[in-house]
């Protein structure tokens, strides 16, 4: 897909986008507004003529996240939400797997996904096939596999997980042994919130998550007075150890409305304080910065033009879609 023009800037837009734009000043510099607010104003009324719907993840730009999302949070919010949506058009403002999650609960429907190569390091680690052997090795053993994998994964899994939901899920098969893939850190820290299930992990990693190290938390904690930590289950365990709180991007969210700590270090992906902090001015955020690159691929430019093009769509063979289906549906009953 190229690159989309440039869009003019005028008072009219600025007129239009002036209540939004108040609303992410806090994290968006004035100086910067000129250009994403002619791409707002445009991706929302493009959308109302598609009847199109914008799902964004919690580590959207806020720009995208607070200004043109219809729909906003962790995997299996935005899980639930495509399947109630009356929209004819889905666009995510995520990466590839939750795009393919999107169409396999709205197989009528057009998904489409602004830059096909917005990718994910966890749902690369692994194959169909790959499932195919651990199978193999551990016959009987039933497979959990995190959202953040591709359809051809989901096919061969009998139920899929959020890091919200993994435990209840894995607990929710009364079985003694669980394959869990493919984030080593989050099947540990299942691991340690059960004692019911054995849990045979894989190897893959969070390119983002797996960065945190515990020594560099313990810095912020050194130069930040009454710094409260908390850290997503796919950060390596010693960084676990030195958070005062774990849990979900939903979780942490939850955590922070809830508790209003002053001042506060989310050990993830650095976009979601900025979106956090646009509800929570009070709350001062420490900012570790560890950016994604695969989310951080899709842009409003990209957006729009996607909604002009209709393209680039989501497509999932039918053999592998209809099992892969079943995984994420049987998810959504069990969470």
């Amino acid at each position: 897909m190229g690159t989309a023009t440039a869009l003019d800037y005028n008072a009219e837009i600025a007129e239009r986008t002036a209540p939004l734009y108040q609303r992410v000043s806090r994290v968006i510099p004035e100086i910067e507004w000129p250009f994403h607010a002619p791409y707002v104003d445009a991706i929302n009324d493009l959308k109302k003529g598609r009847n199109a719907i914008l799902l964004a993840h919690n580590y959207m730009t806020p720009e995208i996240f607070h200004c043109v999302s219809d729909v906003v949070g962790d995997s299996l919010a935005l899980a639930r939400e495509a399947q109630k949506t009356d929209a004819d058009v889905i666009v995510l403002a995520g990466v590839h797997f939750m795009a393919e999650t999107a169409k396999l609960l709205n197989p009528e429907k057009t998904v489409l996904i602004p830059d096909l190569e917005a990718g994910c390091s966890l749902a690369e680690s692994i194959t169909g096939a790959d499932v195919r052997l651990l199978r193999e090795k551990y016959p009987g053993v039933p497979v959990v596999s995190y959202v953040n994998t591709s359809a051809e994964v989901k096919a061969e899994t009998d139920v899929c997980c959020t890091s919200g939901n993994a435990v209840e899920i894995v607990e929710r098969l009364a079985t003694d042994r669980v394959i869990f893939l493919p984030d080593e850190y989050l099947a540990r820290y299942v691991q340690s919130q059960t004692d019911k299930v054995e849990i045979i992990a894989w190897h893959g990693h969070c390119e983002v998550h797996e960065r945190f190290t515990a020594a560099e938390i313990q810095d912020y904690r050194a130069n930040f007075e009454n710094l409260v930590v908390i850290a997503h289950p796919e950060c390596p365990p010693d960084v676990l150890d030195t958070a005062d709180f774990v849990g979900s991007t939903a979780g942490m969210i939850a955590y922070v409305e809830t508790e209003r700590p002053g001042r506060v270090l989310m050990v993830t992906e650095c976009s979601m304080s900025d979106n956090v902090a646009v509800e929570l001015p009070e709350v001062e955020f420490i900012r570790p910065c560890n950016f994604c690159p695969h989310m951080k691929r899709i842009t409003l430019p990209k957006i729009l033009q996607s909604l002009e093009t209709m393209g680039p769509p989501v497509e999932i063979d039918p053999a592998i879609a209809e099992r892969a289906r079943r995984s994420v549906e049987r998810m959504l009953e069990m969470s």
